[in-house]
């Protein structure tokens, strides 16, 4: 029972009016003609997103997959007016630390679903030494099938403010947290903002400065990271201004928005250029129903505006609970550790052997251990 608020019993249930009408656009989409030989360079390979689109339209059984979903127990939750959409997985063990798993874009608290079991009942997945967590796996306010805000100025902070007051409806008055991407983002704010209730925060996904004086490898990491805003993130430049004007299209249309996402997921993972290397196609399509069946396409792209328009998304006070940080080799953001240092009170450093931006999905086994060591370490 939540404390201080209605959590409502929720299981996800598309109408078959929805998966009719996605099937019809996808078999009438009007490609466009690639230019012969270019790949991925100039974006999603039209060849690749079209051969998914046929499997998504013909072959791909989302009832299936909808059915393994709802095997997780799942709620709503009114918090600060926006229903929140969140799985919580309690745990059999006694003593089972309440974690809160965050995702980011283009992501979903489908990234988790794997991890369930490991990370609650560790016993019966190989690791009766392991510590026990019970687990709230929210989606982020307007994203997947919650509710959708109807106000501006749903940043990072306020999104913070929220799964506080969520974990804390909960009965959690002492919890961790754990996220990649704006999941990331996201518990570092919490770590600052909400330390009366945050015992620690685990991150695989790390923002923050070079320092003031760098050194030769400050200004490679440097470089490398310039070379990647500069031809990786017009994504973020256009869903941060003008997110509508994009939206509009990939509301309409599912072969446009699995262009737009799946060419990240390719991009950002360990995939050495083959994205279905990290990810299956049912993994991949999977993902993109969070976005496509509850059309909540434009609400999430809508995160990269607000954050941009709240000035203390990324500014404030050191982090100085326990932070635990896992590196992942194909990360696109890696921070340094000595760039995080100033940051946050970082209490365990992690490089990994495999894995990139979607850790959970690509390398959740090592992402499970990561966890369990870290809050293993610091929560007593």
């Amino acid at each position: 029972m939540m404390r201080g608020m209605e959590s409502r019993p929720y299981q996800i249930d598309v109408p078959d009016a929805v998966l009719d009408d996605l099937r019809t656009r996808l078999r009438a989409t009007r490609w466009p003609e690639p230019i012969p030989g270019v790949g991925w360079d100039y974006g999603a390979e039209v060849g690749y997103v079209r051969e998914l689109c046929e499997y998504w339209a013909d072959g791909y059984d989302w009832r299936a997959q909808e059915a393994r979903l709802n095997e997780l127990p799942g709620f709503l939750a009114e918090v600060d007016s926006v229903d929140i959409h969140f799985w919580h997985v309690k745990s059999s063990q006694p003593g089972a630390f309440p974690l809160l798993l965050i995702h980011g874009w283009p992501g979903s608290m489908f990234e988790f679903f794997e991890l369930a079991g490991p990370l609650s009942e560790p016993a019966k997945h190989g690791a009766p030494d392991a510590p026990a967590f019970d687990l709230v796996i929210p989606s982020l306010p307007g994203f997947g099938f919650g509710g959708r805000p109807q106000d501006r100025g749903w940043g990072i902070t306020r999104i913070a403010a929220a799964f506080d007051q969520l974990m804390t409806g909960l009965g959690y008055d002492r919890y961790g947290v754990q996220g990649g991407d704006w999941g990331g983002i996201t518990a570092a704010k919490m770590g600052s903002a909400h330390a009366d209730h945050v015992a620690a925060i685990h991150l695989n996904f790390v923002i923050a400065p070079p320092p003031a004086e760098p050194s030769e490898a400050d200004r490679v990491a440097t470089e490398q990271r310039n070379a990647f805003q500069a031809g990786e993130t017009g994504y973020s430049n256009v869903q941060g201004t003008k997110p509508d004007s994009l939206t509009v299209a990939q509301s309409d249309s599912p072969a446009g928005l699995a262009a737009w996402i799946v060419e990240k997921f390719r991009t950002w993972s360990d995939c050495d250029g083959d994205v279905e290397k990290a990810f299956s196609k049912d993994t991949l399509l999977t993902n993109l129903m969070f976005y496509w069946a509850p059309n909540s396409t434009a609400n999430a792209a809508r995160i990269y505006y607000e954050a941009s328009h709240d000035p203390t998304s990324f500014r404030y006070p050191k982090v100085e609970v326990p932070t635990g940080v896992a590196v992942f080799p194909k990360e696109p953001w890696r921070a340094p550790r000595n760039w995080a240092e100033p940051r946050f009170n970082i209490a365990r450093w992690a490089e990994m052997p495999r894995g990139g931006h979607f850790a959970a999905l690509e390398a959740g086994d090592l992402l499970v251990d990561d966890v369990r060591a870290f809050f293993g370490q610091v929560v007593s």
